[in-house]
C-alpha cells in the first residue's frame, strides 16, 4: 500500500494532465491550470508546490522555465519534479536543460518518456516509460509512486539520449502520416522505421546522448506508437501535409523543426529524411513528387 500522505501537484489539465490524475487519483492530487477549466477548482500553485512530494509538469516545454522559477523557492528539498514534455522551448532548450539551468543541482527532477497515449491510460490499458534521472534513488521513488497503476517504468541515466530521442521522434512520425495518406504501403513504413532510427542514432550521438538511446522506449517505442496510432497528432499532421493542407499545422514536432533551424542545433541538412520532412513542412506542395525525388537520391 502506498502512503496516503504523499502529496502531488499536477501542472496542466490537458490530455496528459487528465491521464496522470487518473493514474494517481488515490492520492487526491492538487491540479493547477493557467486556463479557466470548468469544474477545476483554483489552487494556489506556490502553496501547493510547497506541500508537494512530487510535481508533474503536464504542459509543453515553452512555459517550463516560468513555472519552475515561480514555485522553485517553495519546494521541499526532497520534492521530485517530473516532466512529460516532448519538445523544445523558445530558446531551443530541452526540458532537461531547462531543469538544469533553473535548479542548478538544487532540486531532483526526472523526465518521463515513452508510449503513453493518454486515451489508453484513461481506459486502464498498459503504458510504458523511461525515467531519465540522475540517480537510482529518484527512479525508485518515482517507480513506487506509479506502482500498481499500469504505467511501467524503466530507468535511464542517459538524459540527453532519451530527451533527443523523444523530441525528434515527433518529427519522424510526420513522415509516416504522409506515407499512409499517399498509400505508399507497408514496405515504405518499414523503410521509414529503419531510416528514422539510423538518423536518430546519429543525431542523438551528436547531441551528447548514447547511440543506443533511440532503440528503447523513448525512441523506437514512442516512434512506433506515434507513427501508427490513428489518433496521433503528428501522424495526422503528415496526412494533412500530403493533402497539401496548411491550416493548423502545428505541434511539438513542427516547433522542433523551427527551433533546430533557428538555432542551428545540429547540421540538419546532413540527415536526408529529416531534411525531407523539414522541406515539406515549410512548403507542403507536390509532396508525392518530393518523396519520389528523395527516394531517387538514396
Amino acid at each position: 500500500m502506498k502512503q496516503k500522505t504523499t502529496r502531488i501537484l499536477i501542472i496542466g489539465y490537458g490530455e496528459m494532465g487528465h491521464a496522470m490524475e487518473h493514474l494517481l487519483g488515490n492520492f487526491h492530487p492538487a491540479i493547477h491550470d493557467s486556463r479557466q477549466v470548468p469544474g477545476l477548482q483554483h489552487v494556489d500553485v506556490e502553496q501547493e508546490a510547497g506541500l508537494a512530494d512530487f510535481v508533474l509538469l503536464c504542459v509543453p516545454s515553452a512555459p517550463h522555465q516560468e513555472l519552475l522559477e515561480r514555485f522553485a523557492p517553495h519546494l521541499k528539498k526532497h520534492c521530485i519534479c517530473l516532466s512529460i514534455a516532448k519538445g523544445l522551448d523558445e530558446q531551443g532548450r530541452t526540458p532537461a536543460q531547462i531543469y538544469e539551468q533553473t535548479f542548478n543541482g538544487r532540486q531532483p527532477y526526472g523526465l518521463l518518456y515513452g508510449p503513453m497515449i493518454s486515451e489508453e491510460i484513461r481506459a486502464d490499458r498498459y503504458a510504458f516509460a523511461e525515467l531519465g534521472c540522475a540517480n537510482v534513488s529518484i527512479y525508485r521513488r518515482v517507480k513506487n509512486l506509479f506502482k500498481g497503476t499500469g504505467l511501467y517504468i524503466w530507468h535511464s541515466n542517459d538524459i540527453a539520449g532519451i530527451s533527443w530521442s523523444v523530441i525528434l521522434k515527433n518529427v519522424y512520425a510526420i513522415a509516416f502520416g504522409m506515407a499512409d495518406e499517399l498509400r505508399l504501403g507497408d514496405n515504405m513504413r518499414g523503410y521509414l522505421t529503419v531510416s528514422a532510427l539510423a538518423e536518430l542514432r546519429a543525431i542523438v550521438s551528436r547531441m551528447g546522448g548514447k547511440p543506443a538511446a533511440p532503440l528503447h522506449l523513448a525512441g523506437l517505442g514512442d516512434l512506433i506508437t506515434t507513427a501508427t496510432s490513428p489518433g496521433s497528432h503528428h501522424h495526422e499532421l503528415g496526412r494533412k501535409l500530403a493533402r497539401g493542407e496548411t491550416e493548423a499545422i502545428s505541434g511539438e514536432g513542427v516547433h522542433t523543426l523551427k527551433m533546430v533551424e533557428k538555432f542551428r542545433l545540429f547540421d540538419y541538412p546532413a540527415y536526408p529524411l529529416y531534411s525531407l520532412i523539414h522541406e515539406i513542412v515549410k512548403e507542403p506542395v507536390n509532396v508525392a513528387q518530393k518523396i519520389r525525388d528523395y527516394l531517387e537520391n538514396l
